[in-house]
């Protein structure tokens, strides 16, 4: 596992959890992310992170995915790696993120890890850039398409596996293969029986 250090510059604008993590949040909202002083060695990613990395050996796959603090869950095209939202690698972010947005996203164990094996799953695609090969491409169709500014799920649909919430897996032909490959990761997952006579099978 490899993880964004600060600039030394930054590093001087640090304040440390101990500090802030008493503040009230309209003091804390004053800060930027690059002040706050968390990463994700001894939070509670680190070891997600290696369950993760676990069930991607444990599939026989020789992958290792890049991951770093960052606004929001995302794996930019063309990079084998996953940003993973700060808010999450502290337990008084994670308090302000709920305040200010009602939710945290991947903020128990179960939803992060349903998180990360689907960010893995764009990340070893942008790894071994599968989205070129043909086979790839008639399974799950074009990467060149456009991602939607809204879609209309249909949840009765067999032809895609649900595993994020909203059908996510009918947004976008990256998306179904991200979501594909998570259903596909899951230690306990039982898809070969879930999905049975399913078009998405």
């Amino acid at each position: 596992m490899t993880v964004d250090s600060p600039t030394p510059s930054a590093a001087r604008d640090l304040i440390a959890p101990e500090v802030w993590s008493a503040w009230p949040d309209e003091k804390l909202l004053d800060l930027r992310i690059s002040q706050l002083g968390v990463s994700i060695e001894g939070s509670v990613l680190e070891s997600r992170i290696a369950e993760l990395q676990r069930e991607i050996e444990a599939r026989g796959l020789a992958f290792q995915p890049h991951f770093w603090l960052s606004a929001e869950w995302f794996s930019p095209d063309g990079v084998p790696g996953v940003a993973i939202p700060f808010y999450l690698a502290h337990p008084r972010l994670e308090k302000l993120e709920r305040a200010q947005m009602l939710e945290v996203e991947g903020g128990n164990e179960a939803w992060c890890m349903k998180i990360l094996r689907h960010e893995a799953g764009h990340a070893i695609d942008n790894a071994y850039k599968l989205r070129q090969r043909r086979r790839r491409q008639q399974l799950f169709g074009p990467s060149y398409l456009q991602y939607p500014d809204y879609y209309t799920p249909k949840p009765y649909s067999k032809s895609f596996v649900l595993h994020l919430d909203s059908w996510y897996a009918q947004s976008h032909p990256d998306e179904d293969f991200a979501e594909t490959f998570a259903v596909w990761l899951a230690p306990e997952s039982d898809w070969r029986g879930r999905y049975t006579g399913w078009p998405a099978l």
